[in-house]
């Protein structure tokens, strides 16, 4: 997700099924008009302090996180009172009543979630218990992501990336593993919005960024 800095003036994000947890990188996505964040890690609805500035944000779907609570019309209420520009969360439809509503039953967020027990997408056991081995989180997230990238390179009719390719030492598995992964597929997601004129500038770019590549390794060997 941290690749959203750099997109400022993207407007549709799909980040469903994704390990998600933290959502700041958001704060400058001016243009986001539709998230979808189902079924994410996303703990604490303090998350939402950083969709709060986003004046374009109408759709949202955030069900199936660990912040929707065991009561479903606090935590409706309370997204609502602090996004009461949203049109539809959850795939179901904001009426002004549920607004008005929210302003009585919702909670209003002011601040920015604490990241002293959550940090990184880790939570306090899952830190203690992969005490004993420690990449194994950072392998899960390596394996969604790529699968993630395998789904997209599919439907544009792409040939799969080879997991070998994406194999790599534990003191590898790090973050600019993850980013290098999630780069990809938001290339791969946004060149579904292209036109072709679009893919033509794309094609030519990566062309010579590849020649640029080559003639570097030339000049090392």
């Amino acid at each position: 997700i941290s690749i959203c800095r750099d997109l400022p003036n993207i407007e549709v994000i799909t980040f469903s099924v994704n390990g998600i947890s933290d959502l700041e990188p958001l704060h400058q996505c001016q243009n986001l008009s539709e998230l979808y964040l189902r079924r994410n890690n996303i703990r604490s609805l303090d998350e939402l302090f950083y969709l709060k500035t986003l004046p374009r944000l109408r759709v949202l779907w955030l069900a199936e996180n660990p912040c929707c609570g065991p009561d479903p019309h606090r935590y409706r209420m309370t997204v609502l009172r602090n996004l009461p520009s949203l049109q539809k969360l959850d795939n179901q439809a904001v009426t002004e009543e549920e607004l008005s509503q929210a302003l009585v039953d919702g909670v209003e967020i002011t601040a920015p979630p604490a990241r002293s027990s959550v940090e990184n997408g880790w939570s306090e056991s899952t830190a203690s218990s992969a005490a004993g081995s420690t990449t194994e989180p950072d392998s899960e997230l390596l394996s969604c992501s790529l699968e993630e990238t395998n789904k997209t390179q599919e439907e544009l009719d792409m040939k799969p990336a080879p997991r070998d390719k994406y194999s790599f030492s534990p003191q590898e598995t790090d973050c600019s593993c993850k980013k290098r992964n999630n780069v990809l597929n938001a290339i791969l997601l946004l060149m579904k919005e292209l036109d072709a004129e679009g893919l033509e500038i794309i094609q030519q770019t990566v062309a010579r960024r590849l020649q640029a590549f080559q003639k570097k390794e030339l000049q090392e060997e």
